[in-house]
Formats: structure tokens, C-alpha cells, sequence
């Protein structure tokens, strides 16, 4: 990596620049001193019989119209503890509904991304509407709270009834593998960082900041989640799709990307290979 990596230091995803050329407009003045004595006292006495007439028009336009009210800036209104048809979640329903739908299964059985107890709490997103009905006017607010459970390789996703406090159903799914969160990605940066494969994204750390890199937190992290194809990968990331699996995309905080694109982290295995290896 430190071969591959260290010349395209800075370079993932960059973007071509733009230049925007701007054109400056010359506008002509006739400087007071050129005028005739005779032009000075013509713009005078015009000069004055505008400002007469202005004082006039706005004296007209003060008695036939109220003065306009400076403009006010009103802060946000307050977030409620619920929300109401449409509205995007609140904070206490999404604490709410993360609550009531982790099961005791789930926070016993489960396993999350570091191998802990307790399936991996994804997301929780307001559920669409029953019955096909194009809005929720009236309809109880319903939330959706996925998991991904390491122990088992498996989606779970359970639908919450916010006025009831009810599960409604649970579905669970093998092989679905959504965007991953935010702690997916640290797990994913540890595992790399703590592997000998990581030793090239170390390197390149410490050539951007002269400083070593020791921690996730020192990144900032993006990826995307990593399905194997027949015989595209080495054999040790042949079951991505099954396990969950990704790419990372590193960058150091106020400074330049660094390409790792080469490697794939099996969160489910906890286990680091390079693509293009067998």
C-alpha cells in the first residue's frame, strides 16, 4: 500500500477546479472641475429644485402609505416531544421508538460490529403509510428501527407504533445489506489501522501531519458496503453480500484524502484482504 497508496495521496475523489472569469464594467465621470461656471450654476439650481421636489414626493408618500417595519428575524420554533402526519421524526420519538424496538432477543442474542451483546442499531426512519394512502393525515405515527445482528449475519427491522407502544411486525432478511453507520465505519478504520495491511494508510497518515495514527478518531470516514462477485476478490472476502463488508474511503481531518481503496474490511469476520490478490 505504501507503493500504491502514497502516490495518490490527496488525489481520491478529487474534483476539477472551475474558473470563473468575472468582466469589470468601465463607466465614464465627468469630474466637477471640467464644467463651465455657467453648467456649476445650472446644476445647482436644478440640483436644489430636485431635492425639492423629492422632499415633496416623499412627504406625499409618507401621508398615503405607513412606514415599512424593519425586517425581523424570528428564531426556529421549539421541537416538540412529537411530531405530527409528515413530519420528520422527533428526537424523543426516535429515542423512543429505538427503545421499544429493541427486543430482549436483540440486546441479548444479538452481537454488534465490535462483537459485543447486542444486535447493531442502524437507523430509525418514520415508516411509510398502511394501505397504500399517499399521506399519514390522521394515522398513527409509525416508525422504522433497523439492526444488523453480527451473530447471525442478518437485517432486522422492526416497525413501532408510536401512539400504542406496540412492535407491529419484525422482518427479518439474509444477504440485505444497507449503508453502513457511523460506528461500522470506526469499527472498520480499527480493524484496518490494527492490521499489517494497514501499515501503508499508517504511512501515509504520518507523511500528511507528521504525526502517527493510532485511532478512527483522527479520520474522517466514508466507504461503501462491499459484495463479492465470482472470482473478483481473494477467496477470504468470498462471502461479501452474505457478511458485511466495505470499502473505506479515509481522510485525514483538514487535510488530504488517502486512497485504501484497495482494501475491504469483513466486519462479520473481522478479518482485512486486498482486492486484486488470490
Amino acid at each position: 500500500m505504501r507503493d500504491i497508496v502514497h502516490r495518490h495521496l490527496g488525489k481520491v475523489m478529487a474534483g476539477a477546479a472551475i474558473a470563473v472569469a468575472g468582466t469589470a464594467v468601465m463607466v465614464g465621470i465627468t469630474l466637477p472641475g471640467t464644467a463651465g461656471a455657467g453648467e456649476q450654476a445650472g446644476n445647482t439650481a436644478g440640483q436644489a429644485a430636485a431635492g425639492q421636489q423629492g422632499a415633496a414626493g416623499q412627504g406625499a408618500a409618507g401621508q398615503g402609505a405607513g412606514a415599512v417595519a424593519p425586517g425581523v428575524v424570528e428564531e426556529a420554533p421549539e421541537e416538540g416531544a412529537k411530531g405530527v402526519g409528515d413530519d420528520p421524526l422527533t428526537d424523543d420519538e426516535t429515542e423512543l421508538a429505538a427503545q421499544l424496538a429493541a427486543s430482549a432477543q436483540l440486546r441479548t442474542a444479538g452481537e454488534d460490529v465490535a462483537g459485543d451483546r447486542g444486535a447493531q442499531r442502524l437507523g430509525v426512519e418514520l415508516a411509510e403509510p398502511d394501505g397504500g394512502a399517499t399521506d399519514r393525515a390522521g394515522g398513527p405515527r409509525r416508525a422504522e428501527v433497523t439492526f444488523y445482528d453480527y451473530k447471525t449475519d442478518a437485517l432486522v427491522t422492526r416497525t413501532v407504533d408510536l401512539d400504542t407502544g406496540k412492535v407491529e411486525r419484525t422482518v427479518t432478511e439474509k444477504g440485505v445489506q444497507p449503508p453502513l453507520s457511523r460506528a461500522e465505519y470506526a469499527e472498520a478504520a480499527k480493524l484496518l489501522i490494527a492490521h499489517p495491511l494497514g501499515a501503508g494508510l499508517k504511512a501515509d497518515y504520518k507523511d500528511a501531519t507528521g504525526k502517527a495514527l493510532t485511532s478512527p478518531d483522527q479520520l474522517l470516514l466514508n466507504g461503501a458496503v462491499y459484495r463479492a462477485t465470482p472470482g473478483g476478490q481473494p477467496a477470504a472476502l468470498g462471502q461479501c453480500g452474505e457478511h458485511r463488508c466495505v470499502r473505506l474511503f479515509p481522510k485525514v481531518r483538514n487535510g488530504p484524502w488517502i486512497d485504501a481503496r484497495s482494501f475491504v474490511i469483513d466486519l462479520s469476520a473481522r478479518q482485512v484482504a486486498r482486492l486484486g490478490t488470490r
